[in-house]
């Protein structure tokens, strides 16, 4: 049996004529840059994620760099972020001049520490407050601590950037007073930043990207800063880019969003369904660590995305050993991340090699996905649990 990491044909399947079609409406309109597609989906995704504005841009990593290059961040300047995540978090910030300021991670979720977040912003006051935004990534398609975080923002006077590249629909609770409400990815913080690149959960057919916010003021600036600062036409208040998302992005994605809550709900029986695969097998607590779901055990989280699955990462003893016999095996799987970014070799100086960040460091070491998308049939699932299971019972 073959179990691909990812298989995009079915979805195509299903969707192949809505898909050309809107592909052709565009190439008939003619009008090929920003235009009605893209306003369209900006205003389909704030709905979607709870914000007033949306800002359509070629990528998430790009949605980052308009991110910090509206909110005027530069050299001199510090953005506490996490050190386990994809490089786009923390090349944009050294894009703009300023230095990443790295803590280490929850090991339950893999996604940045609070606690250690507000030990960095005490410490950061007492040094002249040279922090000018924090990172949260939400990893994997789980929230954050957002509650904690945003709470701690708000007493230093931080903004937020949602790193929301893997959470599109993921939410995230707020208990007060014994109540519990949720928030969608991008909508916590002062703003989020989402990709569409085609592995995601929500993915187009090349690159492109969205920012939410609630603040009109700063939308309007980002709107400036995707196209090169001009306001009007010709005339430029300031450098920006060119940032804007494709039209012909913009209309597959539309098709794609109606169809997203019903995948996110496909991962996660998939997930439910590996973890009982694997406790079946008595790998779990063993050479098997599952990956946890931090808020599927609080009220209403079943009518929720607690959890959207972007990647099902689980962490393994002889994590190397099991990638090759698994490809061996024709089964899917992918390490996210073997570097953590402060041992990345373009960052300088030099005492970034030297900071350790070990629960991020562990999971570098120890991790590794498997297949998860919504298409999976059971037996896939089984094989995929059963050849892991043959290959520690063989060792």
């Amino acid at each position: 049996m073959k179990v691909p990491l990812l298989d995009l044909k079915p979805q195509l399947a299903a969707l192949r004529p809505q898909i050309i079609e809107a592909v052709t409406r565009v190439v008939d309109s003619t009008g090929y840059i920003l235009g009605p597609e893209v306003t369209g989906l900006e205003q389909k995704i704030a709905q979607y994620c709870g914000t007033e504005h949306g800002v359509g841009l070629s990528s998430g990593t790009d949605a980052l760099l308009a991110a910090l290059m509206s909110l005027e961040i530069g050299p001199g300047d510090l953005v506490l972020t996490t050190p386990y995540t994809f490089f786009a978090t923390m090349g944009t910030i050294l894009r703009v001049g300023a230095q990443p300021l790295f803590v280490d991670i929850e090991p339950a979720s893999f996604n940045i520490d609070p606690e250690q977040v507000a030990e960095a912003l005490a410490a950061d006051r007492k040094n002249g407050g040279k922090i000018k935004a924090i990172i949260p990534v939400h990893l994997y398609g789980q929230c954050a601590d957002m509650r904690r975080i945003t709470a701690l923002a708000a007493e230093y006077g931080v903004p937020v950037i949602e790193d929301a590249a893997q959470a599109i629909g993921a939410e995230c609770p707020y208990e007060e007073n014994g109540a519990v409400t949720w928030h969608r990815a991008g909508s916590m913080g002062l703003c989020g930043c989402f990709s569409f690149f085609p592995s995601k959960n929500l993915g187009g057919i090349g690159d492109g990207g969205m920012l939410t916010t609630s603040d009109r003021h700063f939308a309007e600036v980002v709107l400036s800063n995707r196209n090169h600062g001009a306001e009007p036409k010709y005339y430029h208040s300031r450098v920006g880019g060119n940032f804007r998302l494709d039209p012909i992005q913009a209309a597959v994605l539309a098709v794609k969003l109606d169809h997203l809550d019903n995948w996110h709900a496909a991962r996660r029986r998939n997930a439910d369904r590996y973890r009982q695969l694997f406790r079946d097998t008595g790998l779990v607590g063993g050479q098997v660590t599952l990956p946890q779901a931090v808020y599927a055990d609080l009220p209403g989280a079943d009518s929720h995305n607690h959890h959207i699955y972007n990647q099902f990462v689980i962490l393994v003893s002889e994590r190397d050993k099991l990638r090759q016999y698994l490809q061996e095996h024709s089964v899917g799987c992918e390490i996210y991340y073997p570097l953590c970014l402060h041992q990345q070799e373009c960052l300088r100086p030099e005492h970034y090699k030297q900071q350790s960040f070990p629960v991020a460091q562990q999971a570098a070491a120890n991790s590794l996905a498997l297949p998860i998308f919504p298409e999976l049939v059971d037996e896939q699932l089984v094989y995929v649990v059963e050849t892991i299971k043959r290959f520690y019972r063989a060792g």
